[in-house]
């Protein structure tokens, strides 16, 4: 049977999420405007940083949960990579949408609310309330794929 488009387009986060060296969470992202894909990001480092399947990572050394002490993590999440990929490559990010493999954190909402995009499309929940809050607050529709809002 043929995919939704909000179907394919959760289904190329989750494939772009593979290539995530992370050792919590393996986080993809797609941005697509007119169902044609504008740039994608996983989580990891930055370009020329040693990835955390290799050096470790501090937040789980020190028992960090889930959602928390995200300042000490040496990746950029799978949003910013996307928005960092457009601004490189100059793509206009404007008006355009966003498929994440999990709900974006209070960061890249407010990143994904300055760069124009207008709707976010989630597979998997993330313990980040103010995330949700701010992109309502903005009046970015967010929606949990396969559910109604």
């Amino acid at each position: 049977m043929r995919p939704t488009w909000d179907e394919y387009f959760v289904g190329i986060a989750r494939l772009v999420a593979t290539r995530s060296t992370c050792l919590r969470r393996h986080v993809g992202a797609v941005i697509v405007r007119d169902r044609r894909i504008l740039t994608t990001g996983y989580n990891g480092p930055p370009r020329g940083v040693a990835h955390c399947d290799v050096v470790g990572c501090l937040r789980e050394r020190l028992g960090v949960p889930s959602g928390q002490r995200l300042d000490i993590c040496r990746a950029l999440h799978a949003e910013q990579n996307a928005i960092i990929q457009a601004a490189v490559h100059g793509v206009s990010t404007e008006g355009a949408m966003i498929y994440v493999t999990h709900q974006p954190c209070f960061t890249c909402a407010k990143m994904i609310i300055n760069a124009g995009i207008e709707r976010v499309v989630y597979a998997d929940g993330y313990p980040d309330e103010l995330a949700r809050q701010i992109l309502d607050e903005a009046r970015v529709t967010v929606e949990m794929w396969g559910h109604n809002g």
